[in-house]
């Protein structure tokens, strides 16, 4: 897509792309997924830079996803997939905070992993399944009213859409916080999401996005034995869960 005389730096930033074949891939979305996949890989890893490297890519892919709204971007804009970049910017703060909190109190070098993983209480699991059933049925109602405030001309959104938007959304902050607070289950949570999200990015031309999601859901269960073989080796420290607050 060739930019006009009249676009700034911002939507030509949005705009850039790579043709291959009928597909345009966005400079901006490649890299953002490329910087997840590296922030994921210090998640699996568990060092405090998954955070900051995590919040990075968050930033570049808000404005993917909302490019149709500011540009002449002709995709789809994903509402949940970019209110979901706030919220993991929101999160990830309190998750850079805590793990590097417990990585101090551990005395613990910066390249080491910050904290111990466990597996979440019955509780924990409980409130966690509950929050993301009632809370994706509130926000499948908010995405259908952003939708009508703002409506594409060129695509018309199925029921699923705004489902699988939601789904994806509630999903994506149950499972930071989930990782934020070292809990194992936080992989799981991913692999819901995953299911949703790569039909989805292919239905909707996100397509790295989509491919993103593939990949992830095979890093995912590799990085989900990981922490389930550290929390069977490792023993949890009092700065893992008793000296800082939930």
């Amino acid at each position: 897509m060739a930019a006009s005389a009249d676009q700034n730096i911002f939507q030509r930033a949005i705009e850039a792309v790579i043709p291959i074949g009928k597909y345009e891939l966005h400079w901006l979305e490649l890299i953002g997924v490329v910087i997840g996949v590296v922030s994921a890989y210090f998640g699996m890893k568990r060092r405090v830079w998954a955070w900051p490297v995590g919040i990075t890519a968050n930033i570049m892919l808000f404005f993917v996803y909302i490019g149709a709204l500011v540009s002449a971007d002709q995709r789809i804009p994903l509402f949940g997939q970019a209110g979901r970049q706030v919220f993991f910017i929101i999160t990830s703060i309190y998750g850079w905070w805590r793990w590097n909190t417990i990585r101090k109190a551990r005395g613990a070098a910066v390249d080491a992993p910050a904290i111990t993983p466990r597996w979440a209480s019955p509780k924990e699991r409980l409130a966690i399944v509950v929050f993301w059933l009632l809370a994706t049925v509130v926000v499948h109602q908010v995405f259908v009213w952003l939708w009508n405030l703002s409506p594409n001309p060129y695509w018309t959104p199925q029921w699923w859409y705004y489902w699988c938007d939601a789904w994806i959304f509630v999903g994506s902050i149950v499972a930071t916080y989930a990782m934020a607070r070292g809990w194992n289950e936080f992989w799981l949570a991913w692999i819901g999401v995953d299911l949703v999200g790569v039909p989805l990015g292919f239905a909707t031309d996100y397509v790295p996005t989509a491919v993103m999601y593939t990949f992830y859901g095979l890093f995912v269960l590799y990085g989900f034995t990981q922490w389930v073989k550290a929390s069977r080796a490792e023993t949890p420290t009092a700065a893992d869960h008793d000296a800082l607050p939930a």
